[in-house]
This record gives structure tokens, C-alpha cells and sequence, in this order.
């Protein structure tokens, strides 16, 4: 898979420019593949960090967590030595975590040296979600937060999502995926004007690699 060579090829130029490398990858059901293919990647998979570019506010015991997908289907193999900083904390709200999440990732070397996002049918990325309660935060470049919570009437639970101004600082940033119908809402996403979350990092990043498949 090409996608999974780029991201293995900038961990290893990271790795060898700064002995170590942090990535951040996005859940749903588009990357499942991905992971697979990328957790047999040959790199020094000891070196490298993954956290998620966003969560849903459930453990890792709950079959919606993108947590519980990262550590079944990135963190084998290989990648089985990479270390994980999840994004949910044991609190009943995001509100409630927000502070524990926001050291956790203080720790982590800024900017990222990848970010693989995603799309949703209803062009949310990340959890910028149409709708979302704290949407304008977290697509203002000018808010310094690093995460937010967000809740959203297409989002099921509540989130946490890291925001699209730490997002867009990654080294490298790939945007992943599958399906005509996806293709679709992005080509509706890069006409002027669009106001599909998406649109936001189309007409706000530097560099974007875009990765889609049928």
C-alpha cells in the first residue's frame, strides 16, 4: 500500500533526524487496512509514538473506541514496540478530562511528524463534525488549545479532537479515503465557499497528500 510506505518512509526520516518519531492516526472504518499493512512496516518501531487525532469518550473496552482499533490492528507485529497515548481518560465527561488529556499531550514533541486523517460522509474530519458545539473553536487557527471536546448531533458520543491549528503543524499530512461516495463529498468540499468541515484543512494546509481508493 502506498500510503503505508510514505508514512513509514517520514517515521524513519524522523527517527534518523531526532532518534524518535510521533504519529497520529484517525479511527472509523477506512484505516482498519492501513494499520494492518503499517504495523509490518521494517522501522525502529521502539522509537516511535501514536496517538489519535481524535476519540470518542468511551474505554478501550467498548467496540467504538479508536483506541481499542489502534492497539488490535496498528500495535502488532512490528509496530507492537511503538508506544500508544490514548486520548480518553477515566472521567464521565471530556469536560471532565480535558485537563489530564491536555499534559498528556504537552508530553508529546510538537508539531507531529505525521497526521493521517480521515473523512466522514458529512465531510467531518477529525471531530469537526457539521453541527459540532465547539466547531468555530476548533477550526480557529488563531485558538492555541491543543484539544477540545466536542459534541455533535452526527457524532454519537462525545469527543475529544485535537484542533485543526495543531493538526495542520504536522510535518507530514495525509488525508485517507474509500469509496465513491467520499469522493464525491470531497470534490463538493474543494469548490470555493464550501463550508464542509474538511474544506478547512483543503484550503488551510501547506501540504496535503490525499490517498482515496474505491
Amino acid at each position: 500500500m502506498a500510503l503505508s510506505s510514505s508514512i513509514a518512509d517520514k517515521l524513519r526520516t524522523a527517527i534518523e533526524a531526532r532518534g524518535e518519531a510521533w504519529i497520529a492516526v484517525s479511527g472509523g472504518s477506512t484505516p482498519k487496512r492501513l494499520f494492518e499493512v503499517l504495523s509490518n512496516e521494517a522501522l525502529d518501531w521502539s522509537r516511535v509514538t501514536v496517538t489519535l487525532v481524535d476519540e470518542r469518550w468511551v474505554p478501550d473496552t467498548d467496540e467504538r473506541s479508536n483506541a481499542r482499533m489502534v492497539e488490535a490492528l496498528l500495535l502488532q507485529h512490528k509496530a507492537a514496540d511503538a508506544e500508544f497515548v490514548p486520548l480518553y481518560v477515566e472521567t464521565a465527561t471530556p469536560e471532565a478530562g480535558i485537563a489530564d488529556v491536555r499534559t498528556r499531550i504537552r508530553a508529546l514533541k510538537q508539531p507531529l511528524d505525521v497526521v493521517v486523517l480521515g473523512m466522514g460522509s458529512d465531510g467531518h474530519t477529525a471531530s469537526f463534525f457539521p453541527g459540532g458545539d465547539r466547531l468555530g473553536e476548533t477550526l480557529d487557527l488563531s485558538n492555541t488549545a491543543q484539544v477540545l471536546p466536542m459534541r455533535a448531533p452526527g457524532a454519537g458520543e462525545p469527543r475529544i479532537t485535537f484542533t485543526l491549528r495543531e493538526l495542520l503543524q504536522a510535518h507530514a499530512l495525509y488525508l485517507h479515503i474509500q469509496g465513491d461516495d467520499k469522493r464525491v463529498v470531497l470534490d463538493q468540499a474543494e469548490r470555493p465557499g464550501s463550508n464542509l468541515p474538511i474544506a478547512s484543512v483543503l484550503r488551510n494546509a501547506k501540504q496535503l497528500d490525499i490517498y482515496w481508493c474505491p
